[in-house]
């Protein structure tokens, strides 16, 4: 942690990201990769139906009611990433260690290499999609960018749950012999 004090917020949000009573969800690593996958399947069907409803003629209510329904157990899957990963994108700077911090920076870079790489191959599949149909399709350009920008900012969160590391066994158990 650095020298800067902690707020009451930080000290909230710190004894919040450390709780381990939701442990057992995110125990192993098989475990965080489900709930990751869960997570990004969640995302794309939740961007799939706000697209349905954009382009759809007739705007269909029931994308919204789906779209509110599946929100619940995306913000349940978007906490035990967090928790996994004891709020390592959550909690402010002066919160972490050095540790963190370090796994931090290691995240985020490792999220803008995969964000560039998903960035250019959206760049070439529209700049083909627009060199074989005369132009590009014009009616996907809003909910395509919108798209990027939601895994944009989910990028560092899935990345940080595929990379969070199990945790020590406890002592509390008996040393096999």
């Amino acid at each position: 942690m650095t020298t800067t004090p902690l707020t009451r917020y930080d000290r909230r949000m710190l004894r919040l990201m450390n709780d381990r009573r939701a442990r057992p969800l995110y125990a192993t690593v098989a475990r965080r990769r489900l709930i990751v996958a869960a997570h990004l399947v969640l995302t794309a069907a939740i961007g799939g139906l706000m697209t349905y409803f954009y382009l759809a003629e007739g705007k269909p209510i029931s994308a919204v009611v789906i779209m509110a329904v599946l929100l619940l157990p995306w913000m349940v899957a978007t906490g035990a990433i967090n928790a996994a990963t004891r709020g390592l994108l959550e909690l402010r700077e002066r919160a972490l260690d050095e540790r963190q911090s370090a796994e931090r920076t290691k995240v985020q870079a490792r999220a803008h290499r995969a964000m560039t790489l998903l960035l250019a191959a959206i760049a070439a599949v529209l700049l083909t999609a627009g060199a074989t149909g005369g132009n590009a399709p014009t009616a996907y350009a809003a909910p395509v960018l919108i798209a990027v920008l939601v895994v944009h900012w989910l990028m560092p969160l899935w990345v940080a749950g595929l990379m969070a590391q199990d945790e020590p066994a406890d002592d509390d158990s008996p040393a096999a012999s």
